[in-house]
């Protein structure tokens, strides 16, 4: 329950003043369901305000950072005396929110800005990312399927034939919605190297010419997730100049590594004073070896196959950030249906603390679904991708769209998308093909419903 709810409730609702330890205390109800609420504390001054916030804080309302005198001395400085009052007013409280509702940054910002400003805690500062932008209403998220601009494949070979390159293989509104989202996610499925040998007896391999990475920016790519099966392609020397590509470039990635603890790293964006985490891991290959784990000493992608590595990145982000989407490749190439091994590791990265799960691999779009309150992308399939030099068949694809409200609320989309001819199109809600690939998505959901503007809701 957010902290906007709980002002709502403590607002309208009967209290009772306990008198106790010095203190006047507050017992609420929620008068919809009679729920009691929290105890708001009564707070005499700045000196009760931060003996308060030290000793009566539950762990999650100070996301459970080691908080201490220098910290609240930095918060009162920025906030005021009132702010940090008021806050402490709320110590006892399971929800951090008015963290956010007083100082427009939550707990896990306030800490990080701390931690950046001090030395302290080094460790938690790696591949975290200020958007430095104005937010006008909901925080708004893109993610797709897979992209290659591999070479020698039909795709790319399009791309370089036209006039404006890879814009001319998107529809202008498509371009336009990938730019404009505040945060653009995909799934790098290829290697940039020139050097390396293929994988030997692997059926496809791809890499791209590392100066393509600008190709990622002109389609407001912010992020990649480099935990997929052709990303090890030509092997450690491969994976090794895409890693260095994309650090030289600036491109935030995650899911692989020099080491199984770079491997292990999430990204986290910070944006309108809330911190997101992005964590990604491959489930493929199952049964085969092509790709490789990373280890202590050696590069490589991390696997969720056995999901104990990457439930603990998904532990570690939750303790760190305010919201946590997971990024699993996974499934069995042309199946429409997910399968109970994606749905096992699916509870496993819920329990460990996933908001959304956005998955991908299968070269085809699989349902969404609600596990509890987290909704699951099972698969976006193909996104603008071909593994020969022949021109692949036409193919349904979309976007997963995550909005963040000013309230703190997740709210999920699915905007359909279809490709043809090397073309990657938005598709305007009136046309045939938009309504058959969401009444297609619905027929195959148990859990979820889309809607006709792509919003997803729980059934």
């Amino acid at each position: 329950m957010r902290v906007c709810k709980y002002f709502t409730a403590l607002f309208l609702s009967s209290a009772l003043l306990l008198v106790g330890c010095g203190r006047s205390f507050a017992a609420t109800y929620n008068n919809s369901n009679n729920e009691k609420l929290p105890q708001k504390i009564e707070i005499k001054d700045l000196e009760d305000a931060w003996e308060n916030i030290l000793n009566s804080s539950t762990k999650n309302f100070i996301g459970s950072h080691p908080i201490d005198e220098s910290f609240l001395s930095m918060v009162t400085a920025e906030y005021g005396d009132e702010t940090i009052q008021e806050i402490a007013s709320f110590a006892n409280y399971e929800t951090p929110d008015i963290w956010y509702e007083l100082t427009g940054k939550s707990i896990h910002v306030l800490w990080y800005d701390y931690c950046l400003a001090t030395g302290i805690q080094t460790y938690n500062l790696g591949k975290t990312y200020y958007v430095n932008k104005e937010i006008d209403g909901d925080i708004v998220l893109d993610f797709t399927g897979d992209l290659s601009l591999a070479d020698g494949v039909a795709t790319t070979s399009f791309m370089d034939q036209q006039k404006n390159g890879i814009e001319d293989c998107f529809s202008s509104n498509l371009l336009n919605e990938m730019r404009s989202a505040d945060i653009l996610m995909i799934n790098n499925e290829f290697a940039f190297t020139n050097r390396g040998a293929a994988i030997p007896d692997k059926a496809y391999t791809f890499r791209a010419d590392p100066s393509r990475i600008e190709l990622l920016r002109k389609l407001g790519v912010d992020v990649v997730s480099v935990a997929n099966n052709h990303v090890y392609d030509y092997g450690e020397t491969g994976l090794l100049d895409t890693l260095d590509t994309l650090k030289n470039d600036g491109m935030p990635y995650m899911g692989a590594g020099q080491n199984i603890y770079d491997a292990m790293q999430p990204v986290y964006f910070i944006i309108d004073g809330r911190k997101i985490a992005i964590c990604s891991a491959t489930q493929i290959e199952r049964t085969l070896n092509y790709t490789k784990e990373a280890t202590t000493t050696e590069a490589g992608v991390l696997k969720c196959l056995h999901p104990e590595l990457f439930c603990e990145e998904i532990r570690e982000a939750r303790k760190n950030a305010d919201y946590v989407i997971v990024f699993p490749h996974w499934g069995t190439e042309g199946n429409a249906n997910y399968g109970k091994d994606q749905r096992a590791l699916a509870r496993a990265f819920v329990e460990a603390g996933a908001d959304v799960i956005i998955g991908g691999h299968t070269h085809c779009l699989e349902t969404v679904e609600y596990m509890d309150d987290v909704p699951i992308y099972y698969s976006l399939g193909n996104y603008w991708f071909s593994i020969t030099g022949t021109m692949p068949s036409d193919y349904s694809t979309g976007l997963a769209q995550i909005h963040i409200t000013k309230e703190g609320d997740i709210e999920s989309y699915f905007i359909p998308c279809y490709f043809s001819q090397g073309v990657t199109s938005l598709l305007d809600k009136n046309d045939k093909a938009y309504s058959d690939i969401i009444n297609a998505l619905n027929g195959l959901s148990g859990s979820a419903t889309i809607d006709k503007e792509g919003h997803i809701s729980k059934k």
